[in-house]
């Protein structure tokens, strides 16, 4: 299940998203060998970038970057329109993780940006996500708890989880009006919120999530969108990269190690070039 889900209280006006990844989300893990804890926090920012995708009205990404000042240094992930998602992390080269370290630990006080592309019009917006948590364990949900509630000025309460199987997120918020309606409505559905486990948040389909939470609820589930992991072996970027350096440049590196071998960490994949491949790469510049 690879997929998020809007859904709507109808008697409450209450809206919500539900997202669910497994082997999308293996496939951004295959070969990272992440320990748990950063699994998790990558996870969780994952799971909100394609909830903010989700969104999106014209075609463009969502991109959320942490530059960090502990342990992990750099956490980016990004997620288009139509939920094509990629994502890294980077940790100090001395860094030592472990099951006991949480968000504030493995950051610091790292700040994390929000960048919203629009690609038809060339344009960025961008804004910082303060981390003003009070659970430092679960920051990166309360913090953009806080931040969707400001910025789509609605209350709103978040769920994340993760683990190297999979991840999930419960996004629940009140719409205009809704204490008009029932004025419980806001505060039941939270507590009922609330029990989920983390281990319901990963496994649970949306169906039955919303069975196990809301039965006694009028709760109506949209169609789902698809999430896929995408991100293919680009080698003509390196290899415009290296041409930006120039021959020279680029021999002189073969002559001190044999080869150039350049990791793409983003797509975790290694381009090699020997002599031969560097004189054909040239020759082949000259000629166009």
């Amino acid at each position: 299940m690879n997929s998020i889900k809007n859904f709507l209280f109808t008697e409450l006006n209450i809206r919500g998203q539900h997202i669910q990844l497994d082997d999308a989300w293996q496939a951004m893990l295959k070969n990272r060998h992440y320990p748990a804890p950063l699994i998790t926090m990558l996870g969780e920012l994952t799971a909100i970038t394609v909830m903010l995708a989700s969104g999106l009205k014209h075609a463009g990404k969502v991109t959320i970057q942490v530059q960090g000042t502990g342990p992990v240094n750099l956490l980016v992930v990004e997620a288009t329109h139509d939920l094509k998602i990629r994502g890294v992390a980077k940790t100090k080269a001395d860094a030592k993780i472990s099951e006991q370290h949480d968000t504030d630990d493995l950051l610091g006080d790292g700040k994390i940006l929000v960048t919203l592309e629009n690609t038809l019009t060339n344009s960025h917006f961008q804004s910082y996500v303060p981390r003003e948590a009070t659970n430092s364990q679960n920051s990166i949900a309360q913090s953009f708890e806080n931040f969707l509630t400001q910025s789509d000025q609605q209350p709103s309460k978040l769920w994340l989880a993760a683990n190297e199987h999979g991840l999930g997120g419960v996004l629940i918020q009140k719409m205009p009006l809704s204490e008009n309606i029932d004025a419980d409505g806001w505060e039941r559905v939270k507590v009922l919120s609330n029990t989920l486990s983390t281990e319901e948040i990963i496994q649970l389909d949306s169906e039955t999530l919303i069975h196990r939470l809301f039965n006694e609820e009028l709760v109506k589930l949209f169609e789902g969108k698809e999430i896929q992991y995408h991100c293919p072996k680009d080698f003509s970027r390196v290899e415009n990269m290296l041409l930006s350096l120039g021959k020279e440049e680029v021999q002189k590196i073969i002559d001190e190690q044999g080869e150039i071998v350049v990791h793409n960490e983003m797509c975790n994949f290694h381009a090699r070039y020997n002599q031969t491949d560097i004189d054909k790469l040239f020759k082949e510049t000259l000629n166009n």
